[in-house]
């Protein structure tokens, strides 16, 4: 797509994406730890299936963390998180492919590898159990990165923002999606977004929904629109992470 149409936030992550390098070496997944099966054994207990996410920052949100990683991703568990996503992107959100190995080593349920992946090389930047992949940013190359990261073993959560990203995303072969209610043109956030494109994603895909979502109030909101999970960052990043995940789980 052309870098044209995002905000100069965004161009700025693509541009240092691209000049970011991959793993010297193909990587291989053996033991990837199922997200839908997560969502599922959280959903039997009665609860809501979180992404709590370890955020040190972004071009979005005021401030940074110091905090590490390990012992937030340890909160967000002990608070109920079904799975976590862990920042890799260093340059705008000051993650680490370090920062997901010690989480991944730490917790026992599925890490989500967040960064702006846009070749092949990079997936082999750390193991991982699900990476996400943007098809605003992907473009044709959607479905060859799908099908890479696959060939490695990891799990591809497929981020949309409009009816015709989730038909470009099921073509490809998505089958889990998340839907982003930031627009990513200008960097603002509408809820309603996840309720008109919710429908559009196949019954049997599991469809997470993505940004925004800052109260236990408009968690409910988002699942009562058909969401199997949340992807929620700032909003548990911000005071207690074990009592804010929690909070959102209970919803």
């Amino acid at each position: 797509m052309n870098s044209n149409e995002v905000a100069p936030a965004v161009r700025s992550i693509l541009d240092a994406a691209r000049e970011r390098p991959g793993g010297a070496e193909r990587v291989a997944v053996e033991d990837a730890r199922s997200l839908p099966a997560a969502f599922a054994a959280v959903e039997a207990e009665g609860r809501t299936p979180v992404v709590a996410e370890v955020k040190p920052t972004s071009p979005t949100t005021e401030g940074e963390s110091d905090a590490d990683p390990v012992e937030l991703a340890e909160a967000m568990v002990a608070g109920g998180a079904a799975a976590l996503s862990v920042l890799t992107e260093p340059d705008h959100f000051g993650g680490s492919v370090e920062h997901y190995e010690r989480v991944r080593e730490a917790v026992d349920v599925p890490v989500l590898r967040k960064d702006f992946l846009l070749e092949e090389s990079q997936l082999d930047a750390v193991p991982a159990d699900v990476v996400l992949l943007i098809a605003r940013f992907l473009g044709d190359d959607l479905a060859p990165m799908i099908e890479a990261a696959r060939e490695r073993g990891m799990q591809v959560l497929v981020e949309v923002h409009s009816e015709a990203e989730v038909e470009r995303a099921v073509a490809a072969g998505a089958e889990i999606v998340g839907v982003n209610n930031r627009d990513l043109a200008a960097l603002e956030v509408d809820l309603r977004t996840f309720e008109e494109v919710a429908p559009a994603v196949p019954e049997d895909a599991t469809l997470l929904a993505e940004s925004g979502i800052s109260t236990p109030a408009e968690a409910r909101r988002m699942r009562e629109a058909g969401a199997d999970g949340l992807l929620i960052g700032t909003a548990i990043m911000d005071g207690d992470p074990r009592e804010n995940t929690s909070e959102f789980v209970n919803a």
